[in-house]
């Protein structure tokens, strides 16, 4: 993927290469249409429409220059915009429809959704390549209708033990009898970071960088709360110990 960064780099350098040879082939231009005057037949002088004609060509492709000047300063614009738009996905949680994500400490995160409760699941994990590198059954507990969530060791079906750093994606194949049933790999996690590709915003969610566009929800994060009895014991404790009457006592 290339940096949006890059792409308008690319695109500025480019106009201004364009630009530099106008101004040569105008310099060209107005070099030879002088000696041409200067050197026209008097009975035949050198027809005023063509003239005009070729003086209007030049000017197009200058106005043509100084829209594409105007083009990139509204990209560089729209990117910045995006990244600003991003930036607000940064401490939530969200939830995007995508498979991929990066194999770190010996495990890769998935979720899978199911569209109804199914008599068989298997979860195939595959290579950048599109090899299956493992593949298994779901729990029965797993095969439900809702979301699901699975972690995979980064073990092959034959035990071997895959380093680190690999992409690998989620594929489920559910089942009632021959009849599929539908489903979708998700990727849950906190947003912690946003990057620019070829223009377009990605969020970092755990181990995937996943497209903005592919995101379907999105929450505020949860905050631990004393809902058991221990907790709401633990604070009525420290709420006594910092009463102010009972210190004077």
């Amino acid at each position: 993927m290339v940096d949006a960064v890059t792409t308008t780099t690319e695109a500025t350098t480019r106009v201004n290469s364009s630009r530099t040879s106008l101004v040569s082939n105008f310099e060209t231009f107005l070099s030879l249409l002088t000696a041409q005057l200067k050197n026209q037949d008097p009975l035949s002088p050198l027809d005023s429409n063509e003239f005009t004609a070729q003086l209007t060509q030049m000017t197009g492709v200058e106005q043509q220059l100084l829209t594409n000047d105007l083009l990139t300063s509204l990209l560089a614009a729209q990117q910045s915009g995006a990244m600003t738009g991003a930036t607000a996905y940064i401490g939530k949680d969200a939830t995007a429809a995508w498979t991929a994500t990066r194999l770190e400490g010996g495990e890769a995160n998935w979720s899978y959704e199911l569209a109804a409760s199914a008599a068989s699941v298997e979860l195939q994990v595959l290579d950048s390549t599109g090899k299956v590198v493992w593949r298994g059954p779901a729990p029965a507990t797993e095969r439900t209708k809702g979301t699901h969530d699975f972690v995979w060791d980064g073990k092959t079906t034959a035990g071997g033990q895959l380093a680190d750093g690999g992409v690998y994606t989620l594929k489920v194949v559910a089942k009632n009898g021959t009849a599929n049933v539908d489903s979708q790999v998700l990727t849950r996690g906190r947003v912690t970071g946003v990057e620019l590709y070829d223009g377009q915003p990605y969020l970092t969610i755990g181990s995937s960088i996943v497209p903005l566009s592919a995101v379907i929800g999105v929450e505020e994060p949860t905050t631990a709360t004393a809902d058991t009895p221990e907790d709401e014991g633990l604070v009525a404790s420290i709420a006594s110990a910092l009463n102010p009457l009972k210190l004077l006592s």
